[in-house]
């Protein structure tokens, strides 16, 4: 499988979240709100989750093994230090409901 697009957008909010990612495998498959999260150690991504009826999260999409997750982190994070910094109201204020 080829990470064929990534998107970047990014969060003007300070805080931990940085942008929400968009990524295409294959020109065929897209998985929208990937995140990237300025931790402790660095930047990682969080993959798209939802809230379950006992306030924990669970991922709707995920890599199945630990190398293609580092593979997927890596060519994310390529992409959002490459991308020039502009901010965006929108995406400021959405990331300011969250």
């Amino acid at each position: 499988m080829e990470i064929t697009d990534i998107r970047i957008r990014r969060v003007g909010a300070d805080g931990k979240l940085k942008a929400y990612v968009t990524v295409t495998f294959d020109d065929c498959f897209v998985v929208h709100n990937v995140k990237v999260i300025e931790g402790k150690n660095g930047a990682f991504i969080a993959m798209p989750s939802r809230k379950t009826k006992a306030g924990d999260y669970k991922d709707v999409a995920h890599p199945i093994n630990s190398e293609f997750r580092n593979v997927l982190q890596d060519k994310i994070l390529e992409a959002y230090n490459k991308e020039p910094v502009i901010e965006d109201s929108s995406t400021q204020e959405a990331a300011e409901n969250l």
